[in-house]
């Protein structure tokens, strides 16, 4: 029994009342993440005519999500900050914000997985195919759960 509830501990994350973080993060985190669309627009695009912003993100911005992310309980090492790239949660191509809530810290092997679906998911935009609030909804639920990705990308190219 004891070894069982040992086991559900460190798999819940909790252990002695400390909640264990990966050394990076799956997925946005929602409470600093929620995604937000471009306010401010340099175009418009696609038959719905999307707002656009340009792609906008400084040093600075770029380092205080990596330090948000790292004051969530994530061990990710400056030193190691080549593996990361700062990543919009909402796709600009989709519509989506530089602002810090649309940014986060996606590794390396999370970004193998979820870069192939953004040219995919504006190329059904800009054909007309989906509007911007569908697809938007598609990308986060891929982005906040990897394993989704394959599903939205099948049901995108059935579109």
């Amino acid at each position: 029994m004891k070894i069982l509830f040992l086991g559900l501990l460190l798999t819940t994350g909790l252990f002695a009342g400390v909640i264990y973080r990966a050394d990076f993060p799956m997925g946005p985190d929602a409470s600093v993440t929620p995604g937000s669309l471009c306010s401010n627009p340099d175009a418009y695009r696609y038959p719905e005519h999307i707002p656009y912003c340009n792609r906008n993100v400084s040093g600075d911005l770029k380092d205080d999500v990596f330090r948000e992310y790292r004051d969530l309980g994530y061990r990710l090492d400056p030193k190691q900050r080549k593996q990361y790239k700062i990543d919009h949660l909402i796709p600009l191509c989709a519509g989506g914000s530089n602002r810090i809530e649309n940014l986060w810290p996606q590794h390396e092997s999370i970004y193998a997985i979820t870069d192939p679906l953004e040219p995919l998911a504006c190329d059904k935009l800009k054909a007309g195919v989906i509007k911007q609030a569908e697809l938007v909804q598609l990308i986060r639920q891929a982005k906040f759960d990897t394993r989704l990705v394959p599903k939205v990308m099948q049901y995108l190219r059935s579109l």
